[in-house]
């Protein structure tokens, strides 16, 4: 490993300019590095920290190629990209981490549940469905959970069904059906790998979600689990990352079911919504373990500094506009209180527009403080005509 680095550092090309995008940048430049940001949108939240964006889609592979030739090593926010092109420019010496098959095989889920199944990864026993049909649906079993094979996040591509009535909810396209687990807890672990195979795993993470949405609302770490469970979903998160090869920061969602059995629910192949307390709560935050990652730099320490908990800040149910943020100042008047706002120009109904991660020694406290926040703070929208 070397240990002579010319400024920058490095030149990183990130496909997609959200809020993940844009923390990941604020990380890069603090370690040195500038960042080329593709996304369609001009002036995206991470566009405007980077100071440098190609205006195009994550479909297209002149611009994915004009950004792979001006950088030194391609990473991304998203999973809804064209795997492809990212396979010709790696087999052209781009540097493309985490590697384009490893996401060929999560973006779609149906292969992601293949590759959990095949490599020993305890998780809901699960279907192919080409196409829905109410008899094959029943012959599956209710309750089941329907997923679309592509495109879902933030609870959309996803139709949860407890009887057959609810058939008529199904999601139109190629999908999987799996089994509903009936968990008592929902949790996460953040694992980071680099390309000399030390692998880390952050603090087990509690997810509460947001009824109607199937948003994260509130997340809360430590998790209020015993360590031993803890530790069992730490190392089984490790055993799936490393199944997988992966180099970067992966978010892994589990499930704790009734009599204490872990299951993996999906994998995401990026820094994630369950990281990002990490900014303040550990030693090293995972966008700037992400970097350290791809760029074969040593893993930072993951050790928790103080328990934390966080929200989603969402726009509001009619939110539409220019953003407004409302609450603001007596949110942060509670002691402990960090905000952060992701620059998106145009609020809309349950867009995340940004976070709130709330920092108190005692975890009962936090979660007090964080939902206190939550009741203040309302994202609304500026209409002009």
């Amino acid at each position: 490993m070397k240990d002579a680095y010319p400024y920058p550092v490095a030149r990183i090309g990130l496909i997609g300019g959200g809020q993940l995008g844009r923390m990941m940048v604020k990380a890069a430049k603090r370690i040195g590095c500038t960042c080329v940001v593709l996304d369609p949108y001009p002036m995206s939240p991470a566009g405007q920290v980077a100071g440098h964006q190609i205006i195009g889609g994550y479909h297209d592979p002149a611009k994915l190629r004009e950004l792979a030739e001006t950088c030194d090593v391609v990473t991304f926010e998203l999973e809804d990209i064209d795997t492809e092109t990212l396979l010709q420019l790696e087999r052209e010496g781009h540097n493309i981490y985490p590697a384009p098959a490893l996401l060929a095989t999560l973006q779609d889920k149906l292969t992601q549940k293949r590759f959990l199944r095949d490599a020993d990864i305890p998780t809901a026993d699960f279907e192919e469905m080409p196409s829905a049909d109410a008899d094959a649906f029943a012959g599956f079993g209710y309750p089941l959970v329907q997923k679309a094979r592509r495109g879902g996040y933030d609870g959309r591509g996803v139709s949860v069904m407890q009887t057959a009535t609810d058939f008529q909810h199904h999601l139109p396209v190629p999908s999987l059906v799996e089994r509903f687990v009936e968990a008592k807890k929902e949790l996460a672990v953040m694992v980071a790998r680099n390309s000399m195979g030390d692998c880390r795993a952050y603090p087990t993470v509690e997810m509460c979600f947001r009824a109607g949405e199937n948003v994260l609302d509130l997340l809360l770490c430590p998790a209020a689990v015993p360590k031993n469970i803890a530790s069992a979903a730490e190392a089984l998160a490790v055993r799936t990352i490393e199944a997988l090869d992966g180099v970067g920061v992966f978010g892994v969602e589990l499930f704790l079911t009734e009599d204490d059995q872990l299951l993996v629910n999906e994998i995401a192949p990026r820094t994630h919504n369950s990281g990002h307390h990490t900014i303040e709560a550990c030693m090293t935050d995972q966008f700037e373990q992400h970097l350290r990652a791809i760029l074969g730099l040593p893993l930072g320490a993951t050790d928790l500094l103080t328990p934390a908990a966080m929200i989603n800040l969402l726009g509001e149910a009619d939110a539409n506009g220019r953003p407004v943020i409302n609450g603001m100042a007596a949110a942060l008047e509670i002691p402990g209180v960090c905000l952060h706002i992701y620059g998106k120009a145009e609020a809309k109904p349950f867009r995340k527009m940004g976070h709130v991660t709330v920092l108190d020694k005692d975890i009962s406290e936090a979660r007090h403080k964080a939902e206190r926040v939550r009741d203040l703070i309302q994202i609304t929208g500026e209409q002009h005509p």
